[in-house]
This record gives structure tokens, C-alpha cells and sequence, in this order.
């Protein structure tokens, strides 16, 4: 017989906590050995990037040094590698400083620390800048070569004067474009800008409007520059009159152009100037030039003698150069009779020259030969004795402007009028003209009107004013 399974108690578990928040772990504070351990590392690392930074430098001089050297060797038989050498030497050595300082610290420093973002970023846009001076370098080089093939120290140097203008202008723009393109490439590498650019280039057609109308006037001046130097409408050294100013071109630029005026001044004109006003250019197809001298003198000069002396001095003097020498009597009114040297010369300035010359003998001539030749004025006297004009009365000096002398009072009335005592007289005779004769009409009783005339003129006493004077009076008339 089997025996029944006997149940055992199995002990209730206890129930399960409610979840609540879990506990901190307390993160444990650096103990001072890890604070100098990092410490040290810190400095281990400032440090090796110091030393890797002036390893690069070193490099990067010794590298300039060696392009250096190759280069003066190969100037020494080439005219291009001396320009080169001279004119690339410090921004090659810039660029090869900045590209040697980039990877040291690249190559001495761990990518997880936080400031190799920004030293790259600064890094980047120094080698930008650098760049850009390495290609100006170049590309002045390459101006430079240029103008030293034409020369402007020869007799006709029309066509050297128009390639240094161009070179001149071309240079300017050159410059313009790299700083442009190296401010735009900077800018470019903040993300910031990238998006600012791109908002810009979506609203390109009101931008390009509201910015021409911002910069007109530069805009129009740069385009003028460039059109005055390559159409050859002025160039440098070249001779105009501006402004009523005789003097030299001195500079083209992209907006002004610079007048070396003859009394050592400067005329700054803009580039628009030169597009729309009339100008003189004394040397747009050649130098030489025609100058005159005026002088004014007497009716009995002897012409054929002074034209001798122009020859004279002329032939005496380097700075004619034997093209043209005449001297002609150009007008003879008002009592003196003008006579014009006309000379030539190679240029403006000893046609100047000249010209001074010229005058300065002419005067001494006629001075020491032809004294009868001095303008003079000439009176005539016809002999008869001159009239005696009575002195006038010195006026009565009068302390104030219409009062304190008899001037003054005239000036008054002629201001104020008469007066009303003399109005008063005149309305007064105005109505006894107007009043009708006591009489009949003289056509039916003629004797009558002749006995009663008579008898008023006879009767009647002389009228009186108020002032107490007659008709008669002579003081009241002049006041009428």
C-alpha cells in the first residue's frame, strides 16, 4: 500500500521592492598626482609644439635660402631670374614658414584635442594670405619685364609711354582682383559666410541693382581709367593743359588720374574728368611743338632788324631745333604795332625754355639798339590856352543824413515829399480854377464882361496864403 504524497510548505518569497530612483555612484576627485600628471602633459605638449614650430621655421629658411641661391646663380646670365629673385624672396619664404608650422603641429599634436580645429582654421587662412602675395610677386615680375623692354629716355617714346600706362592700369587691377579673390576665399572657410553667400547669390539680380546705384561714381571712374589707358587718350608723361594748368601726367590710376603740374604741384583729377571735359594734349602724336612770343611795340621799330636778331639768338641756342624760326607783325591798332616770334622745340619743357630766351633777348635788343622801338603814347596840343574852370564850393559838411544842413533837407523832401503846407496851396489854387466866372458869357455882353474884368482886376487884392505870401511871390513860385 502506497502512502499518500505529504505537501511541504514552500516559503513565500519576499515581495519585490517598488522601483525607485537609481543610486549615484560619487565619481572620485582627482588626487594630486593626476592633477601634476596632466599638468606635465599639458606643458609636454605646448612645448612640443613650440619646438616643432621653430624646427619648421628653421626648415622652411633653409629651404627659401637654397630656392635663393639657385635663383641668383641662374640671374647672373637671365634678366627674368634676377626680377624673380628679387621680387619673391619674402613672400616664398612667408609660404614656406606657414606650410612648415601646418604640419609640425599637425604631425606633434593628437587630432582629439579641442584647439587643433581653430589652429588649422587660423593656419589655413594665413597660407591664404601668403599665396596671394607669392602670385602678385609674379605677377609684377612679369609687369616689370615688360616696361624694361621700352624705353621712355629715347627722342620719340610715344609708343613706351602707352605700354607703361597700360602696364600701370593692369597692375592696379591685378592687385584689385587677388584682394578680392583672397578676401572672398578667407571668408569662405567660416561656415557662417558659406550660408550668407549663398543667400546672397539667390537674391543676386536686387543686390547687383541697390550696389551699382551704391557705387556709381567709383564704378564709373574705375571703367573710365581703364578706357583712358587703353585708348590711348592720355599717357603718361604725356603734356596737357587741365584746369588752366599746364603739366605733366604723372599717374594713371583706376579712378584719378595725377597732374605733376610745372610749379612742382600735384592736380588730382578723377578718371571721368578726362572723359568728359575737353583737354589740351600737347604730345598725343609727337613731341615737338610750336611756341610763340607777343611783345607790343612803337610804329617806327625797324622789323627787318629784329627779325634779324631773332636769327640770331635762335642759331646761338641749343635749345631750338632748326624746324621753324620766322617773326611776323601780327596786328598794328591802338597805337602800337605786334610783332610774334614764332620758334619750334623737341618738348614742352625746352619749348618753355625757348620761349623765355627768345623774349629776354628781344626786350635787351630793342633796349640797347632800337630804343625808338618802346611802345610810347603820343598826345596832341593844338597851341590854344586851356579854360580856367571856376573852383567850386567845397559842400558844407553835414554830420547826419537828412537833417543839420540844407543838402540834408533836400534829400528829405525828395524823399518825404513837399510838405503839407505846400499841398494845401495847391488844392487851395486847384479850386478857384474849377470855380465859374461870376460873370455872363463874354459872347453876349463883351462890353460888360470887359468892364466887369476891369473892375475885378481893379477890386480884387492879391490872393494870400496862409503862410501870409501872394501870388506874386517869387519864393512861392520856385516852390511850385
Amino acid at each position: 500500500m502506497t502512502t499518500p504524497p505529504v505537501a511541504t510548505a514552500v516559503p513565500a518569497s519576499p515581495p519585490a521592492a517598488a522601483p525607485g530612483p537609481a543610486a549615484s555612484t560619487p565619481t572620485p576627485s582627482p588626487t594630486d598626482g593626476e592633477v601634476l600628471v596632466a599638468a606635465a602633459r599639458g606643458v609636454g605638449d605646448v612645448l612640443l609644439l613650440v619646438l616643432a614650430a621653430l624646427a619648421a621655421v628653421a626648415v622652411a629658411y633653409v629651404a627659401a635660402a637654397v630656392v635663393g641661391a639657385v635663383v641668383r646663380r641662374a640671374a647672373r646670365r637671365s634678366t627674368v631670374a634676377a626680377e624673380l629673385s628679387r621680387r619673391s624672396r619674402r613672400p616664398l619664404r612667408a609660404v614656406l614658414v606657414v606650410v612648415a608650422v601646418w604640419v609640425a603641429a599637425r604631425l606633434s599634436t593628437s587630432a582629439d584635442e579641442v584647439w587643433r580645429p581653430a589652429l588649422e582654421h587660423v593656419m589655413l587662412i594665413a597660407l591664404i594670405v601668403t599665396l596671394t602675395w607669392l602670385v602678385g610677386s609674379l605677377a609684377f615680375v612679369l609687369e616689370d619685364l615688360a616696361l624694361a623692354r621700352y624705353r621712355v629716355d629715347v627722342k620719340d617714346n610715344r609708343h613706351a609711354r602707352r605700354m607703361r600706362t597700360q602696364v600701370q592700369v593692369l597692375r592696379r587691377l591685378t592687385v584689385a582682383v587677388l584682394v578680392l579673390v583672397a578676401i572672398s576665399a578667407v571668408l569662405l572657410t567660416f561656415p557662417g559666410a558659406r550660408a550668407l553667400g549663398a543667400s546672397l547669390f539667390a537674391s543676386a539680380g536686387l543686390l547687383s541693382i541697390v550696389a551699382g546705384l551704391a557705387a556709381q561714381s567709383s564704378l564709373a571712374n574705375m571703367f573710365a581709367g581703364m578706357q583712358l589707358a587703353f585708348t590711348d587718350a592720355i599717357r603718361v608723361d604725356d603734356v596737357v593743359v587741365v584746369e588752366g594748368e599746364w603739366g605733366r601726367i604723372e599717374e594713371i590710376t583706376l579712378t584719378y588720374v595725377v597732374v605733376h603740374v610745372w610749379d612742382d604741384r600735384r592736380l588730382i583729377l578723377p578718371s571721368t574728368y578726362f572723359t568728359t571735359t575737353p583737354f589740351q594734349n600737347w604730345t598725343r602724336r609727337a613731341a615737338e611743338l610750336l611756341g610763340t612770343v607777343e611783345i607790343d611795340v612803337d610804329w617806327r621799330v625797324p622789323v627787318d632788324a629784329m627779325r634779324a636778331e631773332l636769327a640770331r639768338l635762335l642759331a646761338a641756342t641749343d635749345l631750338w631745333d632748326e624746324r621753324v624760326g620766322i617773326l611776323q607783325v601780327t596786328d598794328a591798332v591802338g597805337g602800337v604795332v605786334r610783332v610774334r616770334a614764332l620758334a619750334s622745340a623737341v618738348d614742352a619743357p625746352t619749348l618753355f625754355d625757348l620761349r623765355c630766351h627768345v623774349r629776354e633777348g628781344l626786350v635787351a635788343w630793342l633796349q640797347r639798339e632800337a630804343p625808338e622801338g618802346l611802345p610810347r603814347t603820343r598826345l596832341e596840343h593844338d597851341g590854344r590856352p586851356a579854360e580856367v574852370v571856376p573852383e567850386r564850393p567845397a559842400p558844407q559838411p553835414a554830420d547826419r543824413l537828412f537833417t543839420g544842413s540844407v543838402d540834408a533837407v533836400a534829400r528829405s523832401q525828395a524823399f518825404s515829399g513837399p510838405g503839407q503846407d505846400v499841398i494845401d496851396e495847391r488844392e487851395h489854387a486847384a479850386h478857384r480854377q474849377d470855380e465859374p466866372d461870376a460873370a455872363d458869357d463874354p459872347a453876349d455882353d463883351p462890353a460888360g464882361t470887359a468892364a466887369g474884368d476891369g473892375a475885378a482886376a481893379r477890386d480884387v487884392p492879391p490872393a494870400q496864403h496862409a503862410d501870409g505870401r501872394g501870388e506874386d511871390d517869387p519864393i512861392r513860385g520856385r516852390g511850385e
